[in-house]
């Protein structure tokens, strides 16, 4: 699902018209309106996206997705992904291995484990 699908199914979802949800988040609504059809990227700036966030009634996990989608509709990486080193050295490989037709269903379990890994507070140096 695309950021535009997301944000335009959650603010059906709490009954909200384009021009009610555009006034309480504090944005134009033609603008809004092409974020939501796919023309313009969603915002990028924080006070919006929590804005928008909270309009929404997102917490906790959905929360997340809807600022990891956000940055992602802006061809970007999340910021707390964009500011982790061990992840960003990952990143190369995983990227090599889309693009060469590599990443199957097994490989690509085996690299969400090792980025889990990087995240465990017990992890060990690994070789």
């Amino acid at each position: 699902m695309t950021f535009a699908e997301l944000v335009k199914d959650l603010r059906i979802a709490r009954e909200l018209t384009l021009r009610q949800f555009s006034v309480e988040v504090g944005v134009d609504p033609s603008n809004w309106s092409k974020v939501e059809r796919g023309v313009n990227p969603p915002p990028g700036d924080e006070p919006t996206l929590k804005a928008i966030a909270g309009v929404l009634g997102l917490t906790g996990e959905a929360r997340q997705e809807f600022f990891d989608q956000a940055a992602l509709a802006r061809s970007e990486l999340p910021a707390d992904i964009a500011s982790d080193e061990r992840v960003l050295a990952a990143l190369p490989a995983f990227f090599r291995a889309v693009r060469g037709g590599e990443l199957d269903e097994a490989k690509l379990r085996e690299f969400v484990a090792d980025v889990r890994a990087l995240h465990s507070p017990d992890r060990k140096t690994r070789k």
